[in-house]
Formats: structure tokens, C-alpha cells, sequence
């Protein structure tokens, strides 16, 4: 079952997690999960965490399906160093990818047909549905197991609604919470999840996944995608999809002139993000201007990071280079995290974001002064 009015979740091409059949690059925690299960000592709640579009939800659907394929207990087993996975045409992988499986419950941020996007919270009804969820008795005589996807995007009721739940867990559950930013959980839900935490995937992982989502890529922007996307496959088929690599080649060409922006193609390009159809392409913006403020504020703490020495990310290490030596690390980080406040209010309050566009390429050209 799932809580929300999400439209179908599969971008650029890809499944929703719940129907994903792939899982790259995690294989040691999936080993180590089935030996807990087979040992009977997996805890009622697990925090999955780590950055943005690494497969955290896709991890959390592959162990509730391999959870509730088993039924009443997990069989001894008999393939030790295997992984979670399940056979994509069992009864079980297809009503988990339906959202008919009558022993999981989803709860994620609904959608909002109005603003074409995600809401910003998850609310206090969708928290109580998982308690009312595990008063039911196991329609298949097993495991119930809640995956709360974007659970560090509960609002206050919802978390205090869900930290009862974990105070007294009932039997045979399993709560699976997948979250970006953990530390924006109360730490009292933190404190009773055992985390496991995901990192990043190695380049040469996204490089692959990337080739195996989008095979039409020309080589060269697939590499430029890789270079941007910080371990992300999620984030890597966003770029892809939204032609992310031509929006930073702005933003740089924008920040590159030493006599300082042209106003007037800034102008040009904040009227094309702000039109009702560039929402992602918006969102996408966002994302590598914090992006380059971060690695500007590396470059400036004299900290390294991988850098081609062609292509497109061999011109933004100009703009770094021209950016870094006008202020200290700690001016750019400031400043990153400044505009990250401000998309936030705007993008939450519905401000004007050509607005906020502009103010975020005033700010780093007044900072570069």
C-alpha cells in the first residue's frame, strides 16, 4: 500500500525504487543485512542514510521485499555473501512494485497537482496511517514493514506521531526510514533507529549505470554528467534528463568574465528558468550553483578535489580559480549556505525566484569583488 498522490516516480527513464531491480555498488551492507536476518537480529527500525539518488530507497524496497518474501521467518541460509534480492517475476517483487502488497505500507511526500512538484512535508495523517497500519494483523502471516521515504522531511506532528510508534514497536515489524539529512530527525526517533549509512558511489559506478539508463548519451557529455553528479546516479540521470551540462556551461560563462556579469544575458537566463515549463530545469540550477560554491570554498581552503583538465569541467576550474582567491573558505561556505536558504524560502513561501536568481548571481559576483 502506498500513502500518497505521488504521480508514478520513474525519472529519466528509470523505475520507481520499489520496481527497481538493480542495486550497484552497496553490496557489502546487503551482505551483512542477510546475515542479521538469518541470525534474527535485524532491529525494528532501520535509518537509511546518505546523500541524495545513491539507491537508498531502492535499498530500502529490495530488503522489504526480501523480507516479506520469506513469510514468518528467514530461512537458514544457504548461500552465505549473497545479497537481498528476489526474482523480479515472483508474486511478491510485483505487487511490492504495484503498491499492492497488503504488508507494506509506503508513506512518502504527496505530490502537489498545483505546483507540478513534491510537497515540502511529511504530514501528521500520513505518520498516524502507519500506526493504524500495524494494528492490523499480517495478511500473509509475516512481517508488516513501513518504509517512510524523505523521513527527515516530516514535519514536527508527524515525527512525534511516528516517535510513539518507535517507543513501542509492536511485534514483527519492521520500519525502514530513508533520509538525506538525518540530522534534521529528532533525535530522540535517531536515537531509537539503528542507522546504516550509504555513501556515495564511486565514479566508475555512476559512469556504468549511467551507460546502462541512458545508452544514447554522447560520450562526452556522459562524462561531464559523471564529473557533476558527486557519486549520485539519481542526481547523474537529473543532469542527463535536464540538460544540466548546458545550464552549468551558462553559469560558468556567466561567472567567467573578469569585467564582472553581463546583466543583460543574466536577465535572459533567469527569464528562461523562471517559465512554467524549466521547473526541473530550476531545480537543476539550484543544484550546481551550490555545487560550485562548495568546490570554490575547497579550492579556497586549499583542500583538492578531482579535476579534469578538458572539457567543461576544465572550465569551471577557471571559475574557481577566479573565485577562490577573492575571499576565504569560510566566506564561500557562508555564502553557499545563504543561497541555499534563500531558494529554500522561496521555493516554500512561492517568492519570486527570477528574484532569488538573480540575488544568488549578485551575491557570489559581490563576494568575488
Amino acid at each position: 500500500m502506498v500513502r500518497s498522490s505521488n504521480p508514478p516516480a520513474e525519472a529519466a527513464g528509470t523505475p520507481a525504487p520499489r520496481a527497481n531491480p538493480l542495486l550497484v555498488g552497496h553490496e557489502t551492507v546487503e551482505q551483512m543485512l542477510r546475515a542479521l536476518l538469518v541470525a534474527g537480529r535485524v532491529p525494528h527500525a532501520l535509518l537509511l542514510c546518505g546523500p541524495p539518488g545513491i539507491g537508498k530507497a531502492t535499498f530500502a524496497f529490495r530488503l522489504a521485499r526480501f523480507v516479506l518474501a520469506q513469510g514468518g521467518e528467514v530461512a537458514a541460509d544457504r548461500e552465505p555473501g549473497k545479497g537481498l534480492a528476489i526474482d523480479p517475476d515472483s508474486g511478491v517483487f510485483r505487487r511490492v512494485a504495484g503498491g499492492g502488497h497488503a504488508d507494506l505500507l509506503t508513506v512518502e511526500r504527496a505530490y502537489d497537482p498545483r505546483r507540478r512538484r513534491l510537497r515540502s512535508e511529511i504530514v501528521v495523517d500520513d505518520a498516524r496511517e502507519i500506526a493504524a497500519f500495524l494494528r492490523l494483523t499480517p495478511a500473509e502471516d509475516g512481517w508488516r514493514v513501513v518504509v517512510v521515504d524523505g523521513a527527515d522531511a516530516m514535519n514536527r506532528s508527524a515525527a512525534n506521531a511516528l516517535l510513539k510508534i518507535l517507543e513501542e514497536p509492536p511485534r514483527r515489524a519492521l520500519l525502514l526510514l530513508v533520509a538525506d539529512s538525518p540530522g534534521r530527525l529528532l533525535p530522540t526517533i535517531r536515537s531509537r533507529c539503528w542507522h546504516l549509512p550509504l555513501a556515495a558511489l564511486r565514479p566508475e559506478i555512476v559512469r556504468h549505470l549511467l551507460g546502462y539508463y541512458r545508452p544514447d548519451l554522447d560520450p562526452t557529455e556522459a562524462e561531464a554528467v559523471v564529473g557533476l553528479a558527486g557519486g549520485s546516479i539519481g542526481r547523474a540521470l537529473d543532469l542527463a534528463a535536464s540538460g544540466g551540462v548546458e545550464l552549468y556551461r551558462t553559469i560558468l560563462a556567466l561567472l567567467a568574465r573578469p569585467q564582472g556579469l553581463d546583466t543583460a544575458v543574466l536577465h535572459g537566463f533567469a527569464d528562461r528558468m523562471v517559465r512554467a515549463d524549466a521547473e526541473e530545469s530550476y531545480r537543476i540550477v539550484e543544484e550546481l550553483l551550490s555545487l560550485l560554491l562548495a568546490r570554490t570554498a575547497l579550492a579556497a581552503a586549499q583542500v583538492s578535489y578531482a579535476m579534469p583538465q578538458a572539457g567543461l569541467l576544465a572550465a569551471e576550474h577557471a571559475v574557481v580559480l577566479r573565485l577562490h582567491r577573492r575571499a576565504p573558505a569560510a566566506h564561500w561556505a557562508e555564502l553557499r549556505d545563504e543561497i541555499g536558504r534563500g531558494f529554500g524560502r522561496t521555493n516554500g513561501l512561492n517568492l519570486d525566484r527570477k528574484q532569488q536568481l538573480l540575488g544568488a548571481f549578485f551575491a557570489i559576483e559581490r563576494t568575488a569583488e
